[in-house]
């Protein structure tokens, strides 16, 4: 059963508005007068939780020598835990576990025996107890972290105790919290969509031993959409991605790829879309360009894809879509590209900012001209200038549009694939794509 916390000290009775006359000349004369922690013997309690004094102490602790910090630790133990859950005293107990030595670190850690719960779910206190993880010995963290197996779960749904529960996964030793992973079983997909819980189902997924993540993977198999649509699960799953094996990375895209044009519009779940994308294979990239364009189909007779459209425009399939121009290879960013370059002038019209523009420059950045080996003539070893012009050495070099014909010709395979949309922006005449439109009239001059 936990203990409560003592009280700090402007909480006990008849403290309110009272000072000592000692503290009272620290208030009225810190800004010109240079305090060392000697000079508030006898009132090391009252001056660690008062602000300005609080954060004297602070300092002084990181720049006295050892003396000096022995004689204020000494008077401070017996009031530590009260200190612990203070506003302003927190500060102080947390700088005597990162300035005094290991013995006066696990003196202070056993302070904290018997209210390490207590501690974990208030505000001031979880703030120590995760100071305290990062700097005593492991057979004293695994002595304290014990105190919340059967309240496990509690502190992992609130909002301060959930940070003492992501520090011990991080700093603990796996075979000391076991107890925290065996309270997750059966429970891993309500954690995992729960504001607080999703974070620790996180660092479990980055932290944990390989037969604990699996155990949590498996349980987050079974939840699919519902976890990949949540506001909260979807982090969860990009993790997944992220920390799983292979075979669960497979899993999760196979699944994704069944709804992935859903998926990519959808708030939450595009983001996991762009997981999928980064950290998939270039077979499984190639598999998801193929099922949005599947899912896109163009009509016949008709010029426009509106399912494309829709998702060019979309302010989530967006993003989605400038991924995958990131992370696909050279063919297929041509492939997808042919498909959207000629969206491109309606979704302007529908919606602007900088995510259209970006959307814009990344499905002209990687142009079939600039993809070939750089021509240079025979021995000359210069670059190719912008346009028709001589080089230093008198030899004319070939424009983009000369270039593009050129690598063409030297790759005649490209000529049945090449985008579509690329070569409309190259106006290549042989080539039965008609330029984009000119505007009536300029936007501006209206």
């Amino acid at each position: 059963m936990p203990v409560e916390i003592p009280k700090g000290p402007r909480e006990q009775e008849g403290s309110v508005g009272l000072r000592s006359a000692l503290l009272e000349e620290f208030i009225n004369t810190w800004k010109f007068r240079k305090w060392e922690l000697k000079d508030m013997r006898h009132h090391v309690v009252e001056f660690s939780g008062h602000q300005l004094a609080s954060r004297q102490i602070q300092d002084k602790l990181g720049s006295s020598n050892s003396e000096e910090k022995s004689r204020f630790f000494e008077e401070l133990l017996p009031n530590a835990t009260q200190l612990m859950a203070d506003v302003f005293g927190n500060y102080v107990i947390q700088k005597l576990f990162e300035h005094c030595d290991q013995n006066q670190k696990k003196l202070l850690a056993m302070e904290m025996k018997t209210h390490v719960v207590s501690l974990s779910v208030q505000m001031y206190g979880c703030r120590v107890v995760q100071k305290a993880l990062e700097h005593i010995l492991v057979d004293q963290q695994a002595e304290l972290i014990k105190e919340l197996d059967g309240h496990v779960l509690r502190c992992v749904k609130d909002q301060n105790g959930n940070h003492v529960v992501q520090k011990a996964i991080e700093r603990i030793p796996s075979e000391h919290i076991q107890f925290i992973a065996d309270a997750f079983t059966g429970q891993v997909g309500q954690l995992a969509k729960h504001s607080y819980g999703c974070r620790v189902i996180q660092r479990m997924l980055e932290r944990c031993d390989d037969r604990t993540k699996r155990t949590l993977l498996n349980e987050l198999h079974g939840e699919g959409d519902r976890l990949i649509a949540d506001q909260y699960g979807n982090y969860v799953t990009q993790h997944a991605i992220e920390h799983g094996s292979p075979e669960d990375r497979t899993k999760i895209i196979t699944h994704v790829k069944t709804r992935i044009l859903m998926f990519s519009r959808h708030k939450f779940a595009s983001n996991v879309v762009e997981k999928c994308l980064v950290h998939g294979t270039s077979a499984q990239r190639h598999e998801m360009m193929l099922r949005i364009l599947e899912q896109c189909p163009r009509n016949p007779g008709v010029a426009s894809n509106e399912a494309l459209f829709q998702l060019l425009k979309d302010a989530y399939g967006n993003y989605v879509v400038q991924k995958l121009l990131d992370t696909v290879d050279d063919e297929d960013y041509e492939l997808f590209a042919a498909q959207c370059i000629p969206e491109m002038p309606r979704v302007k019209e529908f919606a602007q900012g900088k995510q259209v523009q970006a959307l814009d420059e990344k499905l002209h950045q990687r142009a079939l001209y600039r993809a070939m080996p750089t021509l240079t003539p025979s021995g000359s070893g210069t670059p190719p200038l912008e346009d028709d012009t001589q080089s230093p050495d008198g030899v004319s070099n070939p424009s983009p549009r000369e270039d593009m014909h050129i690598a063409l010709s030297m790759r005649p395979e490209l000529n049945g694939k090449a985008s579509a949309g690329i070569q409309a922006q190259f106006s290549v005449p042989d080539i039965g794509v008609e330029p984009f439109p000119e505007p009536d009239s300029d936007p501006d001059s209206s």
